[in-house]
């Protein structure tokens, strides 16, 4: 009887066929049906129990296999099952123990994958058991080559076996009298079974080189691997046990101080912690600690000389400027007073009435220090993120909320003063930071080519688009215009590191803003964003750093310094302050306020150097002004925000479903949508799908920009990819690659024509 063959199995194929399995000393050999599948090797007595009786089965990701003889093999797992196996030639015994080989590997490998997988939701073992997992892996590694080495080596001596045997053959036709093309093609056949031969003794040769480098190598990756195993576990150790003194020098303090309920917890407080003097201990490692506050200021105010307060006096121009006496009204009024008046409040066509309210936000726990333990000194938007850490706006609709007090550009969009209007941009970009103090949690990751669109021509007279632009680095290009008569137009890149106990986010990119009546053209960065307590204690932000706003064509300058905050400040919470100086330097007005509540303005009427000393020992410079102005305040939260993340009026009616906009809007995303219904474990499942089909994509595009002829055609980007409302060039004013506004998405709008959108939902 013909036995079914079997073709050479290759890597990840089912292997089927008949072996003869040892099963007593009576009956001996007895013939079975072997399926080696999904790296597990079962038999049956014949083909047909395949259906609904299987006789045995052995996992081989923890399986020996030892070659006997010529055609015996013995497979093993170390304990209760021992399979002894005999092929029926040389050759088939060699094609199951290469299908066997390989399929171990594979099932060593996937096993590898699931313990790593699983290890977000395990403790991590300790150094000693990590480097003998280690050691296993590599040992076995090792093992798995030298098997391989023995398989070529066998397959050598048969092919030098049966070529020997061969050419004896070829060699004995030789002596048979044959035609003369007969001779010839016997001596063809001779020469390349000869080279055949060389070849294949080349090639083990080359195997066994290649398993002496590995082992020669092995202590060496060993060493380095048990190192870097050994650092990590004392890593996490270290920060679970500051977590644990953190919250203990937090029960402590609380305890031990008399403070306002206000005041005892940074996350409670909308000014932040505040704590009495003398009440805080040095102890406190935990805590993020900067310079003290009496050094935090470069410079100190006091009131100005009266005679600059009395009316007509010698300082000429004040009365166009923002430092007025009380009895004059100042720019800021005139400004809302013309703005009452202007021909958008008298138009008949109803404003649309916003939602102000979304689903309040479910109370699902999570443990956090299971996901970011693993995530330390990593990408924050290289990490996968359930939406549980998420709220319910994209990156992109974030971005748009540095708009929510954009009448700060209106009223300097009417300045006369280059100065004036400096003011009004400084507090501009400090009031876009209201919205984060209670924002702790992180917006979606928008997706390549996704945009938002925020119209509101009609209440406030400006309209923006956002699109992501690059997704490895992650980054968004903004475009808004007023019809007030400024611009603003900025692309934000995020750079984020986990540090154990915080999280730092440093936006990357310049923001402009330009004003058409008086083509003043300023441009600013943005500061540091911490986000505190991630292991313990409750979530917190701070943002710290400085900020130079720059008129290009003027050439003045406002320097502000948002001041870090410390457990030993004195001074205000989340402090801003900020010097407008011209272009020869000289100080004209002086900001201070807060980024989360309110900026002030006061102007300088003289200014001294040789105040207190720094920290540095350099003198500080007293500046004498007039009395502030408030320039800007934040608008209140409305009702019930905490439950609904906090969000701000402008924040609340981002999501909201409009017609019209373009396939690609992130009002369009599913995975957002259902979280802010409150559908969380399908948003997860719904997020996942929208990441492995932008991965999908992504693989595509590379493909297709490899097969191309003209390497030139993919203009060097890095995901070559264009956007589609945006394109790349150098800025004039900074010299830096950025993404500006190429137009067509409004008049796409208008048409309704989104036929070049791509599919990204």
């Amino acid at each position: 009887m013909s036995e079914p063959k079997a073709p050479t199995p290759a890597p990840g194929d089912t292997y089927k066929g008949w072996l003869f399995k040892w099963t007593n000393y009576i009956k001996g050999y007895q013939r079975r049906w072997f399926v080696l599948s999904n790296g597990l090797l079962s038999y049956y007595r014949t083909q047909a129990e395949m259906g609904h009786t299987c006789r045995g089965t052995i996992n081989l990701a923890t399986a020996n296999i030892t070659v006997e003889d010529s055609c015996n093999f013995v497979i093993s797992n170390g304990g209760t099952q021992t399979y002894h196996l005999k092929a029926s030639s040389e050759v088939e015994r060699q094609r199951w123990i290469t299908a066997l080989e390989l399929a171990k590997a594979k099932a060593f490998r996937m096993q590898a994958q699931e313990s790593d997988d699983s290890g977000d939701d395990s403790t991590p073992p300790a150094a000693g058991q990590g480097a003998g997992s280690r050691n296993s892996e590599v040992q076995s590694t090792l093992r798995t080559l030298g098997s391989k080495v023995e398989d070529l080596s066998t397959c050598n001596d048969l092919i030098a076996k049966h070529g020997s045997a061969l050419q004896r053959s070829l060699s004995e036709l030789e002596g048979v009298r044959l035609g003369g093309e007969t001779s010839e093609k016997i001596r063809q056949v001779t020469e390349r079974s000869t080279l055949f031969r060389i070849t294949s003794n080349a090639m083990i040769n080359a195997c066994r080189d290649f398993l002496a480098l590995a082992q020669a190598h092995s202590k060496r990756w060993q060493k380095a691997l048990q190192a870097e195993r050994e650092q990590r576990v004392r890593l996490e150790e270290t920060l679970e046990q500051l977590a644990k003194q953190h919250n203990h020098l937090e029960r402590a303090f609380r305890g031990a101080t008399v403070l306002p309920a206000s005041q005892s917890n940074p996350a409670i407080d909308s000014k932040g912690p505040v704590p009495g003097k003398g009440d805080v201990s040095d102890e406190d490692e935990e805590n993020e600690f900067f310079d003290a506050c009496e050094d935090i200021q470069e410079f100190i105010t006091v009131p100005a000389d009266p005679k600059y307060h009395r009316s007509g006096s010698n300082v000429s121009g004040i009365s166009s400027e923002l430092g007025m006496d009380d009895g004059t009204t100042s720019l800021d009024e005139q400004s809302l007073a013309s703005n009452s008046e202007s021909p958008q409040s008298q138009e008949v066509v109803p404003v649309r009435k916003r939602r102000t309210r979304i689903p309040d936000k479910p109370n699902y726990s999570l443990n956090l220090w299971s996901i970011m333990k693993n995530c330390i000194g990593k990408e924050l938007s290289k990490i996968p993120m359930p939406v549980n850490f998420n709220e319910p706006l994209s990156m992109l609709q974030r971005l748009s909320e540095d708009l929510e007090y954009y009448e700060l550009l209106d009223r300097g969009a009417k300045c006369q003063s280059s100065l004036e209007q400096m003011c009004y941009v400084a507090a501009f970009t400090v009031s876009s930071y209201s919205t984060t103090v209670h924002r702790t949690g992180k917006p979606f990751n928008p997706l390549l080519g996704e945009t938002f669109e925020l119209d509101r021509v009609q209440e406030s007279g400006y309209r923006s688009l956002c699109e992501q632009v690059s997704h490895h680095p992650p980054a968004a290009a903004h475009h808004a215009i007023s019809e007030r008569g400024w611009t603003l137009r900025q692309e934000i890149a995020l750079a984020s590191k986990f540090r154990g106990k915080y999280l730092s986010i440093m936006p990357l990119g310049s923001i402009h803003c330009v004003f058409e009546k008086s083509n003043n053209h300023y441009t600013w960065k943005k500061v540091t964003t911490t986000v505190h307590n991630i292991i313990v204690g409750k979530l917190w932000i701070d943002q710290s750093g400085e900020i130079d706003v720059v008129n290009h064509r003027t050439g003045d300058r406002c320097h502000l310094k948002f001041a870090p905050y410390s457990y030993f400040s004195r001074d205000v919470a989340r402090k801003v302050t900020g010097v407008v100086t011209d272009k020869d330097g000289k100080a004209h007005y002086v900001l201070s306020g807060t980024w989360d509540e309110k900026m002030e303005c006061s102007r300088v009427m003289q200014s001294t150097r040789g105040g207190e000393n720094g920290a540095d020992g350099r003198q500080k410079t007293v500046y004498q002004t007039l009395k502030a102005k408030e320039l800007w305040r934040k608008t209140p939260l409305p009702e019930g925000a905490e439950n609904m993340y906090y969000f701000s009026t402008l924040a609340l009616t981002l999501n909201e479903l409009e017609e019209g906009v373009a396939p690609t809007d992130s009002r369009r995303r599913p995975d957002q949508r259902l979280m802010e219904q409150g559908r969380w474990e399908e948003a997860n499942a719904e997020k996942q799908r929208l990441e492995e089909k932008q991965r999908t994509t992504r693989r595509e595009r590379d493909r297709e920009a490899n097969r191309a002829t003209n390497p030139a055609e993919e203009g060097g980007h890095q995901e070559n990819y264009t956007p589609m409302w945006f394109e790349r060039q150098v800025d004039s004013m900074t010299g830096e690659p950025t993404h500006i506004y190429r137009g067509g998405y409004w008049e796409a709008k208008e048409q309704g024509n989104w036929d070049s959108c791509p599919d990204i939902f």
